[in-house]
């Protein structure tokens, strides 16, 4: 396996270290350095597996630093894996500055896929939507944290957010103020670890849940709400209905609706519709 001059993006355990892939075990053996967000915690994770590895700090109060001399180093025909304390690099962690600076210099950046905890949480919920929106955290401050929920509210996909155990308490808070109290919730705390819990309940539930087991306040949160329901066609307002009534006196009906759709802004087969009622009750 050839490692030379490339960037590997390396997952490692959320939790358990058994679930490290043995591609991310090979290429942590065979690179010259890795990048790690907090270099003792690496150390552990290398130690357990009996690696032994130069490491540097590549962490967000020194990335773009780090990444000038990474590039260095890339440059000069090393290879470099880039590895965060847990996850995916870049995904809520550190990591995404530096891919950036080494794909724009022309380098190689190659993915070693493997434990995320949006993912592992989203395959245990039990959620058949379509899709998902991943935001990550949330925002510290509660005035910016509720004007992003609301900006999210009427998305119709299913909310993933990462949060911290000091607060957890109150983004829920927020989510069920502004997102319902009525959606779902999926709590899935400490994923992969000793204590590791997923509890579904519907956001107006979920404060009086937390709150009844300092415990359910601890580790690393995924928080999955369920998707905002599809927005019903909206009805024809009264104000487009009087505009169609008297387009189809001196129009067809084609052509009132056409019309009346570009006047008011509705609905075109809504509009359509009304026409054909209205014409069928002269």
């Amino acid at each position: 396996m050839n490692h030379s001059g490339s960037l590997y993006v390396v997952a490692t355990p959320i939790g358990n270290l058994q679930d490290i892939t043995l591609r991310a075990l090979e290429v942590l053996k065979h690179v010259d350095v890795i990048a790690a967000e907090d270099t003792r915690h690496t150390s552990g994770l290398l130690a357990h597996f009996a690696i032994q590895k130069k490491l540097l700090p590549v962490h967000e109060h020194n990335e773009r630093k780090a990444a000038e001399q990474l590039l260095q180093r890339l440059q000069a025909g090393e290879s470099v894996a880039l590895v965060s304390d847990a996850g995916t690099p870049g995904i809520s962690d550190p990591g995404a500055v530096v891919v950036a600076a080494v794909r724009a210099a022309g380098i190689k950046v190659v993915p070693v896929p493997g434990p995320a905890a949006v993912i592992a949480a989203m395959s245990v919920a039990g959620i058949a939507a379509s899709g998902f929106y991943f935001h990550g955290f949330l925002p510290a401050s509660g005035g910016q944290r509720r004007s992003t929920l609301q900006a999210l509210a009427s998305l119709e996909s299913t909310l993933v957010f990462y949060e911290a155990p000091h607060r957890v308490v109150d983004s829920v808070t927020d989510m069920a103020a502004i997102l319902g109290h009525d959606r779902k919730l999926t709590i899935a705390r400490e994923l992969t670890k000793t204590f590791e819990t997923i509890h579904q309940l519907t956001l107006g539930e979920a404060v009086a849940w937390l709150e009844a087991d300092s415990n359910q306040q601890r580790g690393e949160f995924v928080l999955l709400v369920e998707a905002a329901p599809p927005v019903e066609e909206q009805a024809v307002s009264a104000e487009a209905e009087r505009v169609l009534r008297l387009l189809l006196e001196a129009l067809p009906l084609k052509q009132a609706v056409k019309l009346a759709a570009d006047i008011t802004d509705a609905k075109k087969n809504a509009l359509y519709e009304l026409a054909l009622t209205l014409k069928n009750t002269d």
